[in-house]
This record gives structure tokens, sequence and C-alpha cells, in this order.
């Protein structure tokens, strides 16, 4: 009796060892995911406080305010 739960537990602990590197990649992707998003809307919004005052300026300036 004693070598079948042995037998069980050693194939729980292989198991259990699948899944945590499975959370492991899982948690991977999610944290790049999160970055890749923050990134993707970080960046257009920098990129606009430099186009809108060039963009302003060329505006007043070919309207002649």
């Amino acid at each position: 009796m004693n070598e079948d739960l042995i037998k069980k537990i050693e194939a729980q602990d292989a198991k259990l060892d699948l899944i945590y590197k499975s959370t492991e990649k899982t948690r991977k992707y999610i944290l790049w995911a999160v970055v890749f998003t923050i990134v993707a809307t970080v960046l257009p919004l920098a990129g606009l406080l430099f186009v809108i005052p060039s963009y302003l300026n060329t505006l007043s300036s070919s309207l002649g305010i």
C-alpha cells in the first residue's frame, strides 16, 4: 500500500511540475501583453505632444492668425 501511495504522490508531483511550467509561461505572456499595451498607448501619446504644437503652428500661420 505504501508503494502505491508513493507512486500516486510522484505522479501528482510530476503533474504539479507541468502545471507550474505552464503557469509560468502564461504569466510571461500576460506580462509581455501588458508591456506591449503600455508601449502601444504611451508612444502615440508622446508623439502627439510633438505633433500637435507643430500642427497648430502650421494651421495658425496658414490662416494668418
